[in-house]
């Protein structure tokens, strides 16, 4: 197997800081809701709240034994077959069952990534579905996923709901990888060529996003830009995530339009 590239570019404490609050965050969301509650939408397509806490739950007890696979130097990926069987599993709990299980998984997953000390911190590699990762890339991941489904939640509980500050940053350093994996191939092969000025506020920052024959985003300014996309970087990374609302302060401009972009990023 050959390491994937850094994507992660702090350190695994920093990563699994965000993590634990993101964990905390939602275990307080959740922890009161009723049977009939958990079984309400959520903001991904066609899941209930419950269904977000067993797909996080389901993740954890496979990352769990992934990780054990790096800590112990075992290079073995993971295979459908023994996924399936795991899915399944989760998927017959009833919701508060779901709740309570993700809970306990959830906590099993970061107990054992706080386990690593120093020297396992930046020896051990992850066998992960993306390929074999270091701790703070394969975190990276993790956040990822755990961010934005808690989100999902949040968001349906709470309209106008936001991904925390902290955890928008540590995502954006990542979101180059996001987002050439996850977008739709036929709008891109639409909307390119062309270079757009992502114009983010809270905090100030400019970014390219290049459409070529691949999508990248770059730390700097396009030399001829077709259009700009201005908003906070929070909106505009859920809209990379495919969870773009009506109320998100997002103006889109020149060549491409904003149902362009959701069309390009139709998210997972």
């Amino acid at each position: 197997m050959t390491l994937s590239p850094a994507d992660a570019s702090e350190g695994l404490p920093v990563w699994l800081e965000a993590l634990h609050t993101s964990s905390r965050r939602l275990a307080a969301t959740v922890a009161s809701l009723s049977e009939q509650e958990l079984k309400q939408p959520s903001m991904t397509g066609g899941w209930s709240i419950a269904q977000v806490l067993s797909h996080l739950g389901s993740a954890a007890e496979i990352c769990t034994g992934l990780l054990e696979r790096g800590i112990a130097g075992d290079e073995t990926g993971p295979r459908r077959e023994d996924l399936e069987p795991v899915w399944q599993r989760w998927n017959t709990l009833p919701p508060l069952a779901q709740r309570d299980a993700w809970l306990a998984a959830d906590a099993r997953h970061l107990r054992l990534l706080d386990s690593l000390d120093a020297a396992q911190q930046s020896q051990v590699r992850v066998p992960y579905f993306a390929g074999l990762l270091t701790a703070p890339v394969y975190a990276g991941y993790r956040l990822s996923e755990h961010s934005v489904h808690a989100w999902d939640i949040e968001a349906a509980l709470t309209p106008g709901a936001t991904i925390p500050a902290a955890e928008v940053g540590l995502l954006w350093e990542r979101l180059d990888l996001v987002a050439t994996r996850f977008r739709a191939a036929d709008t891109l092969s639409r909307l390119a060529p062309a270079q757009l000025t992502i114009a983010l506020t809270s905090p100030a920052r400019t970014v390219l996003l290049d459409l070529s024959g691949e999508l990248h985003l770059y730390p700097c300014e396009p030399a001829e830009p077709a259009g700009s996309v201005t908003g906070t970087a929070e909106a505009v990374l859920r809209l990379v995530y495919g969870r773009n609302q009506p109320t998100d302060e997002i103006q889109v401009s020149g060549a491409v339009t904003l149902a362009d972009l959701k069309a390009l990023f139709p998210g997972f």
